[in-house]
């Protein structure tokens, strides 16, 4: 079965743009094939900073041989008494079928003509010809370049095509104004190592033909040999080195031939902070620091490694030029921190007046001191003590001080990390300065959180702060266009008070910032806090889904739908509907929820049509016992007086345990009420017969409401 090799020769690449290359390719290229009815046996996508492959192999010589019905014009217009109109005429020849090859079908808008034909597969080669093309030009990314006097558009100017169907050179050409390039068996070797053309006999022997010209086009297998190489040179320099997962992801995308060389600096530059250090290896000059062995603090040895794309036997060379530009980089670095240090940490505030955070919004100062005021709520609200408070309140103050640092606007990666370094030359207490650095924590989806409280909660005041300010303009994100991270931003202020248990009132905090920001700016409160609560809603759903792995169907019960009592609980006490999803999703998985769902289920939907409060518990002072008519009623009365404690212990403690445990002994009092020797008729002639049993049955919902609406569940999902 033929084998297919297509090689896009470029000029150098950016990595980023190879990177997501590959991606694309790999879901697209087979999803091509399928939709032409063509699959191989492999699709291997592969990528040097000078080019992108894909190899196929197993294909099938040609397309398989199918049936297609194709629908014409109504019947009406292609036959008049029987016989046939140019409509028909003209649909028979366009399909290339004599007249009586047509049929009439009904169909849900009338009768049509259809006619039924036998489609000869196409030869692969033609195919490919075609989709090749489609492969090169369709792919995305930022910005695309035309050269040439065309209209081409792609990363970088295409130098040569391969284009291989087993041993045949399939002709294809890529025109670009008017430049040319046509399909050949030639292709390049690593540009210094092997400056001549490579000759490649067949598709299959691509990989090892390219590897005897010093090019491995596997970006796995260099990524494999980056890592062995990085770890034996930090062996042999008595240390140990970290191998940064973007770090790893863009040095193999920028070399063909990778080869680790080492390169050393003067140890004076040790006493800058080893975050300086690694800042400027890792993502300005792309090398892997190495550290000492059996460092708790990651003390870094005078020693770098870097990935050369050059001839090995010229490392000394290339290790003479790297040490050069990291020498000059510290000695910059040391500078901007030994001026840093000759002021205190809050001698930078007045310089946040010169610097904007968002136009409409006034200045980082002025943001700071938001911050301050919101974490003063928070801190109101969690009660802590007058010491605890005064360390909440200068970390707000100072945490974007060093925003204005000289190091800072040099690494603007080092914000946070300098500002708890300069707080504590400066005699800031150790619990404030880390709440500096830790309050922009987490960074992304696997960072870690703060771990101090008092990082915590100034982590949630500038979030809080953002979001309100950014939505209060107005600027809610939208799709995918989410240009001040505010997603980002609400995960961490749910996923930290999760974490750590904090029991904050996120419904009053977000009513108050809002209050102050519309005053200020002349906005209505009532919709910046309604689209903020919406805003969260759809960011703790996602969370319980995605992280907590919560079914959707759990997560509409313990959320509501469009309940606002269910939205004023959960931004209330975000810990609660947390545990009661978990606690849901628990019960489902122990069928524990089967034993409860019937019998609550079909109350909840019967007192629907009752006018019973959702928040009432208690029976004595809605249900009129002189109403009943069936012993069914009365026992169904007593149960559920008996039930009021353990729901309200539930409701005190989240115990969600003793709720279940009094709704599962009840639920035969509530079937025999519905089906049992002494059922009764809900829907009773008597309007107040009816309504009293409704309370009853609203009560059962209620009870469970305190746990979940249990009408948003599906049965045996």
């Amino acid at each position: 079965m033929p084998g297919f090799l297509l090689e896009v020769g470029t000029e150098e690449l950016p990595a980023s743009f190879l990177s997501d290359a590959l991606v694309q390719w790999q879901e697209r290229i087979p999803q091509s094939l399928e939709a032409n009815t063509l699959k191989g046996e492999s699709v291997q996508v592969y990528g040097t900073p000078r080019r992108l492959a894909v190899l196929i192999t197993g294909l099938p010589s040609q397309q398989p041989d199918r049936e297609e019905e194709i629908k014409g014009p109504p019947a009406q217009a292609a036959f008049k008494n029987g016989q046939p109109t140019p409509a028909a005429v003209g649909f028979a020849k366009k399909q290339g079928v004599e007249l009586d090859a047509l049929s009439i079908r009904p169909t849900d808008k009338g009768e049509f003509v259809f006619v039924q034909k036998r489609i000869s597969g196409r030869p692969v080669a033609e195919i490919l010809t075609e989709l090749v093309s489609q492969w090169i030009w369709g792919l995305e990314g930022k910005r695309l370049m035309r050269w040439g006097n065309g209209d081409a558009r792609f990363s970088r100017p295409i130098r040569w095509l391969v284009a291989l169907l087993d041993e045949t050179v399939l002709p294809l050409e890529l025109v670009n104004g008017s430049k040319t390039i046509q399909s050949d068996r030639i292709s390049q070797g690593h540009r210094v190592l092997h400056p001549e053309p490579v000759t490649i006999a067949q598709a299959t022997d691509y990989v090892t033909a390219l590897k005897s010209v010093f090019v491995n086009v596997d970006p796995e297998e260099r990524a494999n040999i980056i890592k062995e190489q990085v770890n034996a040179v930090a062996d042999n320099l008595g240390g140990y080195t970290v191998i940064y997962p973007d770090l790893l992801a863009e040095v193999t995308n920028l070399v063909e031939y990778p080869s680790a060389v080492v390169g050393k600096f003067e140890p004076e530059f040790l006493e800058l902070p080893s975050e300086v250090i690694t800042e400027v290896m890792v993502t300005h000059q792309r090398y892997f620091p190495v550290f000492k062995p059996d460092s708790s603090e990651q003390e870094l040895l005078p020693n770098f490694i870097t990935i050369s794309n050059a001839d090995p036997q010229k490392s000394d060379i290339v290790s003479v030029g790297n040490e050069r530009v990291i020498r000059a980089r510290l000695a910059d670095g040391r500078f901007f921190y030994e001026a840093d240090l000759t002021k205190p940490i809050d001698s930078f505030l007045p310089q946040l007046e010169k610097v904007t955070f968002q136009e409409e919004l006034g200045s980082v100062r002025t943001k700071v001191d938001r911050v301050v005021k919101i974490a003063e709520r928070i801190t109101t609200q969690l009660e802590l003590t007058e010491n605890q408070s005064q360390r909440i309140q200068r970390a707000a103050l100072l945490c974007k001080a060093d925003l204005v640092s000289q190091m800072v606007y040099e690494f603007p990666e080092l914000q946070g990390i300098m500002g708890e370094k300069y707080a504590l030359a400066s005699g800031e207490d150790a619990d404030v300065a880390k709440a500096i650095y830790q309050h922009y924590l987490p960074m992304g989806a696997s960072d870690n959180f703060p771990e101090t409280l008092t990082g915590q909660i100034v982590a949630l005041a500038d979030r809080l702060d953002t979001l309100v300010s950014i939505f209060g303009l107005g600027l809610i994100p939208s799709g995918s266009s989410d240009p001040y991270a505010l997603r980002r931003a609400a995960n961490a202020v749910v996923k930290i008070t999760w974490f750590y248990n904090l029991p904050i009132n996120l419904d009053d905090l977000l009513a108050q910032i809002a209050t102050d920001f519309a005053a200020k700016h002349h906005k209505d409160q009532a919709s910046l806090t309604a689209a903020l609560q919406d805003f969260f809603l759809q960011r703790i759903r996602t969370l319980l889904q995605e992280e907590k792995q919560i079914d959707y169907d759990l997560v509409n019960a313990v959320l509501g739908e469009n309940d606002p009592e269910y939205t004023e609980r959960t931004l209330k006490d975000l810990l609660d509907v947390r545990d009661r999803a978990l606690y849901l999703q628990q019960i489902r998985n122990d069928s524990t929820l089967d034993n409860i769902y019937e019998t609550v289920n079909r109350s909840t939907r019967l007192a629907a049509q009752g006018d019973l409060d959702t928040k009432q518990l208690e029976p004595t002072t809605v249900v009129r016992q002189e109403l009943f008519q069936k012993p069914s009623e009365t026992a169904l009365y007593n149960a559920l007086i008996e039930s009021v404690p353990q729901t309200q212990a539930a409701q005190q403690t989240r115990n969600y345990q003793l709720l279940v445990a009094a709704l599962t002994k009840i639920a035969p009092t509530v079937s025999n009420f519905f089906d049992g020797p002494d059922s009764v008729l809900v829907m009773d002639s008597d309007p107040e017969v009816k309504r009293n049993r409704l309370h009853l049955l609203g009560l059962v919902r209620n009870h469970a409401r305190v746990l979940a609406d249990f009408g948003a569940i599906v049965k045996n999902l």
